[in-house]
């Protein structure tokens, strides 16, 4: 009687190890990911490759990008359209101010040093002196398109607009486009220097210097190429 009641707790000794239930051995159960696991998984999910190197918002890198890529068809079908009938060009080219798109051009290239020095101040902690050359900035790009109003004005007091000749008419569809970049770079200009962290101010003035780049190419080869 002894013998049988001690092999009794000693197989349910052996069942309670085992994790028995029914007399059955239960499943093992399932692994738990390691919490620093699915962090690595979620920052490799974020990862925006060669952008993330990039100062400021992967996101505005990919919009100025395409906004290259915009730019880029514009100067291309500008080459084509010259090539094709070279006299006419210059014919209409004859008519711009070479002077005002000299202006704007050294107008755009100190509102981009203003901009750049303005990351760098925000980098060292001084906020008030980040905001001074972002406002310097903006008011070059204030100048830049006070400048090419009064072109636009002359232009049509000569007569001519959009529709006078393929020259013109990618005229204005590329310096009007250009026109409204330097517009929404203003409006960028204004969140960041109120909204005034490293990372604002860096994607702000990135997109400033698009426009600037863009100016760069476009002057030359709308103005002056011959």
């Amino acid at each position: 009687m002894n013998q049988h009641a001690a092999v009794i707790p000693a197989q349910a000794g052996i069942h309670g190890r085992e994790g028995s239930v029914g007399g059955q051995l239960a499943p093992p159960a399932a692994p738990q990911m390691d919490s620093r696991l699915r962090g690595d998984d979620e920052e490799e999910a974020a990862d925006w490759g060669a952008l993330s190197d990039l100062p400021g918002n992967p996101m505005m890198w990919v919009l100025i990008l395409s906004e290259l890529v915009v730019f880029g068809a514009f100067f291309a079908a500008f080459a084509v359209a010259r090539a094709m009938d070279p006299a006419a060009f210059n014919a209409s080219q004859a008519h711009l101010d070479r002077l005002a798109g000299g202006v704007n051009t050294m107008v755009l290239l100190t509102s981009g040093l203003a901009a750049a020095l303005a990351v760098k101040t925000r980098s060292e902690g001084r906020i008030t002196a980040c905001r001074l050359w972002l406002a310097t900035a903006g008011i070059g790009g204030v100048v830049f398109m006070g400048v090419k109003l009064a072109e636009y004005a002359d232009k049509a007091s000569q007569g001519i607009g959009l529709e006078t000749d393929t020259f013109f008419t990618l005229f204005f569809l590329m310096t009007g486009f250009h026109f409204l970049h330097v517009a929404l770079g203003l409006v960028f200009l204004g969140v960041v220097a109120w909204r005034c962290s490293i990372e604002n101010v860096e994607t702000g003035t990135a997109f400033w210097h698009m426009v600037d780049l863009i100016w760069v190419l476009l002057y030359p080869l709308v103005y002056l190429i011959r």
